[in-house]
């Protein structure tokens, strides 16, 4: 051993505690922060370290040859101390900087957005009348369109003017601009505003979310919300939240144009019940707007090619499905300049197709029995293509390039998880790996997946957790005699002539992985660590199998589900070193729907099962997300009644532990109620934990450490 290593060791000497596994500012590696590529080819920006600038790299050489932008290089009367974030514009004159962010939903914020002048080294604000939502600056650089008060502002910087563009904006009512709930938590979608490429048209969706029920809870504050707790009263949070079978919002696709100042509404066969997941611009001047219309079912895709300044579309693209397309799919999209890139499952995978803009068909650019699961654009100037795929296995994640010739080759060929951040000519790379018992590692290859120089390998942060459970991975059979991906977790110390009790951790939910070669230091770690094999199974249903391996739970989720989890936990218990009489569940969101329903069936396995946040019945959870898997509950009665864990309850013999933040607005607090109302209606005894304020993932105020002291609590005096 090596002096280096060995002073590193003896530094982390010590026991790994609690809040090393759990605490996400004590075990979270270093990071390369917010990697955008540069015009030129050669370089790409990057967040330094102390969060005071924006520097810029050579991807040649690896070293530091510049500063984008720089808290302490500002010039003029108006300077930041900080920023959040931040956005070049096309033209890489001007970079839209924000701070003072304040989050509303999963990902959609508020802050104070600014625009720095790289040239003078001078911030404008960009409005002085509120926060604004979903900035996003014109590539030109002179524009920042953005939404306030559920209606479209722009700003120009040249003039200074801040100018409302739509009127008719009302919460609770009409959102210009920015998604409803259902839109961002379930396409994704942070900003409808698009800049046209000549910047002479906004294009946006406007949601008329006035037909849809509103949703209303307690929202009790926390003893950790900065917010005073005097609050004698709790106030009451109300917004739009389409529940399975309710209406959704009415979109309209609209496009603002500057010169006339009109706004138009482009001529659209959308319907009331139809969904707009996705408006880009594309072609060749970047003037094409492309607008994606989903019908109600989610089982069949148009694409229009739309002129915004006549408002005439002409449908260019379809896709249907048996069962439901996959946004996974149908959002890796890339419209350039003559034509576009999109992913398709329709030969029962994942894999790319190229298309002009008359809708034919030029070529399939990847096929076989794996998965495309991002995509990174194509090198005109050689014709390769650029993605990340399965080819090693459905739990790894790999580089790869296909070339003019339809040839595939792997850029890195690693088991683990490779992902990459290509330079905007694509002649390079930096790719970040990781692997169940490798932190990430950040480097930069070159096009032909060269390495050039490692930027971070976080060799003291894998010293600090050498000592921690490691992964392992295998194969277990269902009870249809399917294999299924899993891994086991085993105990520190792990000593093979003793018997550990199990926890089987799962999510499992329609097109979900959770069994991925991939670092992910957490609270299950912990949990091994005190002396329990942790295990986890990807049953049906789940993703980056084969449409035949996810679409079966069609209409009918947790049902194929939990017979696969109970047949993996059967499995696991069956080991030598595991006791068979200490069989215990956990899992959050649908995974915490999972626990319900494995702990409620007849031949339930388990001793002990913890849920948290689950969904206990699925008409009580958003429409979007469960329509999409299970149709409506007036199409599909029986399925929704087959899927209720309430109608399971009197099943439940094991010790159970419930736990939900009040505040959730994605998984109510009333799944979790009216689940516990029907066990005490039948008399059972059961743990319940509510974080009073706290939404769905615990975020706040580092509660997983205490969430996963009273889960090993739980089960200590359990099993």
């Amino acid at each position: 051993m090596s002096a280096l290593v060995s002073a590193g060791a003896d530094k982390y000497a010590s026991p790994l505690t609690v809040e090393d596994y759990c605490d996400v500012k004590v075990n979270s590696p270093s990071v390369i922060r917010d990697i955008t590529p540069l015009q030129d080819g050669e370089t790409y920006a990057a967040i330094s370290d102390d969060h005071r600038s924006i520097d810029i790299y050579s991807y040649k050489t690896g070293k530091k040859t510049g500063v984008l932008f720089s808290i302490d290089g500002q010039k003029g009367d108006l300077k930041i101390s900080e920023f959040d974030g931040y956005e070049i514009s096309a033209n890489g004159r001007k970079v839209l900087l924000w701070n003072n962010t304040k989050k509303i939903y999963r990902h959609s914020f508020t802050a104070e957005y600014y625009v720095y002048d790289r040239m003078r080294s001078t911030v404008k604000r960009v409005s002085s009348k509120g926060a604004q939502r979903a900035a996003t600056i014109s590539h030109d650089g002179r524009f920042v369109a953005y939404e306030r008060d559920n209606n479209i502002f722009i700003s120009s910087l040249d003039y200074g003017t801040d100018t409302q563009i739509t009127k008719d904006g009302a919460k609770n009512k009409i959102i210009n601009g920015s998604p409803d709930w259902s839109y961002e938590e379930e396409f994704g979608m942070v900003s409808s505003m698009r800049w046209s490429g000549d910047d002479n048209v906004l294009a946006f969706i406007r949601f008329d979310e006035s037909v849809v029920p509103e949703y209303s809870f307690d929202n009790y504050r926390s003893y950790c919300d900065s917010e005073p707790l005097g609050d004698l009263y709790p106030e009451a949070y109300r917004y739009k939240y389409p529940l399975a079978g309710f209406s959704n919002s009415v979109v309209t696709v609209n496009a603002y144009d500057l010169d006339n100042r009109v706004i138009k509404k482009m001529d659209l066969p959308i319907t009331a019940s139809d969904y707009v997941p996705s408006i880009e611009f594309g072609g060749e001047d970047g003037n094409r707007l492309m607008v994606m219309v989903l019908n109600h079912d989610q089982n069949y895709l148009r694409l229009f090619n739309v002129n915004p300044l006549s408002t005439v579309g002409k449908q260019i693209y379809t896709e249907s499905s048996d069962a439901w397309l996959s946004p996974a799919a149908y959002q890796m999209v890339d419209y350039g300049k003559n034509g576009f890139v999109i992913a398709s499952e329709k030969s029962g995978y994942r894999h790319l197709y190229q298309y002009d803009y008359s809708g034919a068909l030029r070529r399939q650019i990847t096929k076989g029995e794996f998965n495309v699961t991002d995509y990174y654009g194509k090198d005109d100037a050689t014709g390769v293509y650029y993605m990340q795929t399965t080819s090693l296995g459905a739990i790894n994640r790999n580089v790869a390039m296909v070339d003019s010739k339809g040839v595939m080759k792997l850029l890195n060929k690693e088991e683990g998880t490779a992902s990459a951040a290509f330079s905007s000519n694509h002649a390079y790379y930096v790719q970040t790996y990781s692997s169940s018992l490798q932190a990430p590692q950040y480097r930069i290859f070159n096009s032909k997946g060269v390495k050039l120089h490692d930027l971070e390998l976080n060799e003291e942060y894998m010293l600090k957790y050498s000592s921690a459970p490691k992964m392992e991975f295998l194969k277990v059979k269902n009870a249809e005699g399917e294999e299924m991906n899993a891994y086991v977790i085993k105990p520190s110390g792990f000593d093979s002539s003793k018997k550990y009790p199990l926890l089987m951790y799962q999510y499992n939910g329609p097109d979900s992985q959770q069994v991925l070669n991939k670092w992910k230091m957490e609270g299950v770690y912990y949990l091994a660590s005190q002396g329990y094999v942790v295990a986890c199974v990807d049953g049906r249903g789940t993703g980056n199998r084969s449409r035949k391996w996810a679409n079966c739970v069609y209409k009918q989720l947790g049902t194929l589900e939990t017979r696969d989890q109970i047949a993996g936990a059967n499995y696991f218990a069956s080991l030598p070193y595991v006791d068979k009489k200490k069989v215990s569940c956990f899992g959050w969101s649908y995974g915490g729907y999972m626990t319900l329903m494995e702990m409620g069936a007849s031949d339930s396995p388990f001793k002990a099962g913890v849920a948290m946040a689950p969904v206990t019945d699925w008409r009580f959870y958003d429409g979007i997300y469960t329509e999409r898997y299970m149709l409506t509950p007036g199409q599909n009665k029986i399925g929704f009644d087959a899927s209720s864990a309430l109608a399971y309850t009197s099943g439940v013999k094991g010790r159970l532990l419930i736990m939900s933040g009040t505040s959730d607005d994605n998984v109510h607090f009333y799944n979790t109620l009216k689940y516990a109302s029907k066990l005490n209606s039948e008399g059972k005894i059961f743990d319940m934990m509510a974080y009073a304020g706290f939404e769905h993932s615990l975020g706040m105020c580092n509660a997983r450490v205490q969430l996963f002291r009273k889960i090993l609590d739980f089960l200590n005096s359990n099993l």
